[in-house]
């Protein structure tokens, strides 16, 4: 008869071969062949303890507005006229407020040859399966000339006029590769567009799979109006993602969402063409934004986690793990902890100057955009059926 202490070390094996094998195909990675898992760098504890918490919550007193007829407002941008606020949904739209009485209104397509398929359901449910067919823009920004540019995570980079309609292709390609998750962008004077494609491996409708893998095809590129050139700058980056100048235009912030970090790409003076790690953050963050001061805004998506932290020195229990049948959305709350709002304002040379916060995400949570416009925060949120707005701090 067999002990139990000859039982357990098979009991063990068997489980071992179920990790590695998952003979039912039931783990969140399930035919992902290619799916492996690197190790993410940290910051230190001490440089995490060194920033503070908002003890006031500010963000909970942020308004809810414009709700109801739209989802995922990532980017939100004003015109030279100040009509707006713009922003990309998930239905392949850019959209414009025009007032109560008329609500959202469509501006920009990315898309011709839109479908039934591609309209809003009611309530607001993200469209994942239909979204390579109908577009998801995410960055957008104005040029000098008017012109709204577009990164949408399936077609490229578009423009529209300042009349809007249909946006035409701009780019979508570069070094013989197409994009596949065009991010955000920033323009600069002369109208060069610096921009990022977050993964050559996943689309943006398998997001999770780049964010867990911590994989490192995400690319930094720009695109010469004048020549009609698409220039790769960085390479081998971790889901890069916000993209913004500084006041004076000499480097641009870059926010690199897996590791958690911004880093700086030079474009003017004696590092021109060079790149650096600029600030450590307390979490993972979406886009960051220049503001009148010259400062920047940083949206966090989530904070770390001591789950998260633990996970990324060990990519090969982490790579185990992703083998066992639990549910995605378990799967992120372990790894990012109950959804709430942090937006941080650094300095134009990485100084901490604010942190702004709902802990309990009772009023906002999951930002994805920090834009300061005429004294007041809007906050958008790629997830979320609304925008929210409060009075600059």
């Amino acid at each position: 008869m067999a002990t139990i202490g000859s039982v357990v070390p098979f009991l063990i094996l068997l489980a071992a071969l179920f990790v590695t094998l998952d003979p039912f195909s039931l783990s969140p990675i399930a035919g992902e062949k290619h799916f492996k898992v690197l190790s993410v760098p940290q910051p230190s504890l001490e440089v995490l303890a060194s920033i503070p918490r908002d003890e006031k919550d500010t963000l909970k007193n942020a308004k809810l507005v414009y709700g109801g007829q739209i989802l995922g407002p990532e980017s939100v941008l004003f015109d030279s006229h100040g009509r707006g606020p713009y922003s990309g949904v998930s239905d392949g739209r850019v959209v414009r407020w025009e007032g109560p009485e008329k609500g959202w209104v469509e501006f920009a397509t990315v898309v011709s040859n839109r479908t039934e398929i591609c309209n809003l359901s009611n309530p607001p449910t993200p469209n994942l399966k239909y979204e390579h067919l109908c577009g998801r823009p995410l960055g957008i920004r104005f040029n000098k000339e008017g012109d709204l540019f577009i990164c949408d995570a399936y077609f490229g980079l578009l423009k529209v006029g300042p009349e809007g309609g249909l946006a035409e292709v701009v780019t979508n390609e570069a070094e013989g590769e197409k994009f596949k998750f065009t991010n955000d962008l920033d323009i600069d004077d002369d109208g060069t567009i610096y921009f990022t494609d977050s993964s050559t491996k996943y689309p943006r409708s398998k997001f999770f799979f780049p964010i867990m893998e911590a994989e490192e095809t995400g690319r930094f590129l720009k695109y010469d109006p004048k020549t009609k050139e698409t220039t790769v700058l960085i390479k081998k980056l971790r889901f890069p993602n916000g993209v913004t100048f500084s006041k004076d235009h000499s480097f641009i912030v870059i926010a690199e969402t897996r590791i958690g970090r911004l880093i700086r790409y030079w474009v003017k003076g004696p590092k021109a063409g060079t790149w650096e790690h600029f600030v450590w953050l307390p979490g993972y963050p979406d886009n960051v934004r220049t503001n009148p001061d010259g400062d920047f805004w940083v949206a966090l998506h989530c904070r770390r986690t001591a789950f998260d932290r633990f996970m990324n020195d060990y990519p090969t229990l982490k790579q185990a793990f992703l083998k066992l049948p639990i549910n995605q959305k378990i799967l992120y709350t372990l790894f990012s902890g109950k959804p709430h709002a942090v937006a941080l304002k650094y300095s134009a040379d990485g100084k901490l100057l604010q942190v702004l916060e709902d802990r309990k995400g009772e009023t906002t949570k999951l930002l994805s955009e920090v834009e300061e416009h005429d004294g007041k925060l809007w906050l958008g949120s790629v997830l979320l059926p609304h925008l929210a707005v409060i009075d600059k701090p």
